[in-house]
């Protein structure tokens, strides 16, 4: 009998088409105009990233800027409507969630990695099936969404130590790793088999240097 591996999916432009933290956000933006008056807080972020370059730091600076003091209700809905009709009716890649369905039919064990926050990606997870999500994860405060990181943001390094914490939580199991970035690569490098799918040209040079295969899904 074949022994169940880890299949760990990255979500941004390996199983979606496009990233989903923006439209996620300008979504929620443009369906609350008040909110609009914060827009300025946008600028200074981007400006310190600049310098700090930082993803983490502006991440939490935009989702603060946007969503800052939403109660919980209010968000729930439109995360229920953005992976509704945004993500899983038009925004998945047919070959991304055939691969998805190969592993679950050979019995594997399903785990979504990815860097975009915990305030829609776990309802990903569970829409698709998934046993396990793994995500950047943000504050609330009495009901209200802070938008600080409680984690750090699970990107590059990040994403390896999750690596770490899975295969000390299933010990000696096959991980199967698939990502679409060059900040990927750290994390595909260490698991047992991997896949750079969807890559820029400077991505392929480095998989094909670190001995990663590369696909393109469509």
């Amino acid at each position: 009998m074949k022994t169940a591996q880890l299949a760990v999916f990255d979500l941004d432009g390996t199983l979606t088409w496009h990233d989903t933290l923006l439209p996620f956000l300008a979504g929620f933006w443009w369906r609350h105009p008040l909110r609009w008056i914060h827009g300025w807080r946008l600028a200074p972020a981007l400006f310190a990233f600049l310098f700090t370059r930082d993803r983490g730091m502006l991440k939490s600076r935009a989702i603060r800027s946007v969503m800052g003091g939403a109660d919980r209700a209010s968000i729930e809905a439109w995360s229920q409507h953005f992976v509704d009709t945004v993500v899983l009716r038009r925004g998945l890649r047919p070959q991304a969630m055939a691969a998805v369905e190969a592993h679950r039919a050979a019995g594997d064990r399903l785990v979504l990695l990815s860097a975009s926050p915990d305030l829609y990606v776990p309802r990903i997870g569970r829409q698709l099936g998934f046993e396990m999500t793994l995500c950047t994860e943000v504050a609330w405060q009495a009901g209200r969404l802070d938008g600080g990181l409680l984690t750090p943001n699970r990107r590059g390094a990040e994403k390896c130590r999750c690596l770490e914490a899975l295969r000390r939580q299933f010990p000696g199991v096959t991980i199967v790793a698939y990502g679409n970035s060059g900040s990927d690569l750290a994390h595909l490098g260490d698991a047992d088999r991997a896949l750079l799918v969807n890559a820029d040209a400077a991505a392929r040079r480095a998989a094909d240097r670190a001995g990663i295969p590369v696909a393109d899904w469509r």
